[in-house]
């Protein structure tokens, strides 16, 4: 079966092409670090190109100095960026301007389109955000408690 899937890096020149002639770009996302908001290979984004200056809760696509490409969730702006995946604790400090490539304007999840100006997209923002200090625990008490029923049901 051929490979389909391209790699995010072969279709930067691309992206970069139509996000300068003012078009969006669309493409499904793989990972799991913007859990339960956005799916490992079954929701996808919609980009555009970068305003003059990103700020908090804007979801950026960026490209780490290794390399990687990652789609999270500005926390803090300032003259650097600070990010972090809606599945993730641990805060990404010191992203710069010039590491960015894109900033999503909607997303599919669920075969449905939502706008990021949307009144429930912005308060999911908010409340994920202000959660994640004890987001760790709480998804490790629900996810233990969910084993164990599996195991009482599974007998």
């Amino acid at each position: 079966m051929p490979e389909t899937r391209r790699k995010l890096a072969d279709m930067l020149p691309e992206m970069r092409e139509h996000l300068e002639a003012g078009r969006s770009v669309q493409f499904v996302t793989h990972g799991t670090s913007m859990r339960p908001m956005l799916g490992n290979g079954t929701d996808e984004v919609i980009l555009t190109s970068l305003p003059d200056k990103l700020k908090k809760y804007d979801l950026p696509l960026y490209q780490r100095d290794d390399g990687q490409f990652v789609l999270h969730r500005i926390v803090k702006a300032g003259q650097t960026y600070t990010c972090v995946g809606d599945n993730q604790y641990k805060l990404e400090e010191g992203i710069r301007q010039d590491q960015m490539i894109a900033v999503v304007k909607a997303f599919i999840r669920k075969g449905k389109r939502h706008s990021v100006d949307e009144f429930g997209y912005r308060l999911y923002c908010r409340v994920w955000h202000w959660t994640r200090p004890v987001r760790g625990f709480v998804l490790w008490l629900v996810r233990g408690i969910a084993n164990r029923c599996k195991k009482i049901f599974a007998k």
